[in-house]
């Protein structure tokens, strides 16, 4: 039910009994010779100058602007300083510039004649093949001999495609298992280094 003449509804009466809503409650009346509070700024904070400059009170000239010599006056250039060396060390040679007299010759370090490492079971340096991708090559591809291609090894190449295609395809298990062989066992490529992990 509204009312007519506003199409708002009625308020609800309350009677003096009834606790009421906090937002129907009277406001509470400030002690007599209280001012309203102001809740702007102090009269104290609006003079302090901080507050009339960011209020814009009063314009500030802009700061001047850094010296700048009169054009086409030689201006000398600004000096360039040295460093200072280090003091030399008061107790010799460096010790850490030292070699290590127990370090012997490392047989794994890369070498000029071996950029991959050695094989530590063989002493003979690794391929510059990878064994994970020729094992992978192998038996994703190995129907096309792929994996051996990469290897160098043509022949096996062309032969496990020639398998593949005169078998109808059943001759996809030959490079299948010898993709697994690659990844698995110790392969070597065509100058019989070992392939690099």
């Amino acid at each position: 039910m509204s009312n007519s003449a506003t199409g708002q509804p009625p308020s609800p009466q309350w009677e003096p009994g009834d606790q009421q809503p906090p937002w129907a409650q009277p406001t509470p009346s400030l002690p007599p010779g209280a001012q309203t509070p102001d809740w702007g700024p102090s009269a104290a904070f609006q003079s302090a100058p901080d507050y009339q400059v960011a209020a814009g009170r009063f314009d500030d000239p802009a700061p001047p602007a850094p010296y700048q010599p009169p054009y086409g006056a030689v201006v000398p250039a600004p000096t360039q300083y040295a460093p200072t060396p280090y003091p030399p060390n008061p107790y010799g040679t460096n010790p850490y510039g030292a070699p290590n007299p127990y370090a012997g010759p490392n047989p794994y370090a890369p070498s000029p004649y071996a950029p991959y490492g050695v094989d530590p079971a063989t002493g003979l340096p690794y391929s510059d093949k990878s064994k994970v991708v020729a094992g992978l090559l192998q038996v994703f591809l190995g129907g096309f001999g792929v994996g051996r291609f990469y290897l160098g090894d043509v022949g096996i190449g062309v032969a496990q495609i020639l398998v593949t295609f005169l078998t109808f395809g059943l001759g996809v298990l030959w490079p299948l298992i010898d993709g697994i062989v690659l990844l698995a066992g110790s392969p070597r490529d065509k100058s019989g280094r070992p392939l690099h992990p």
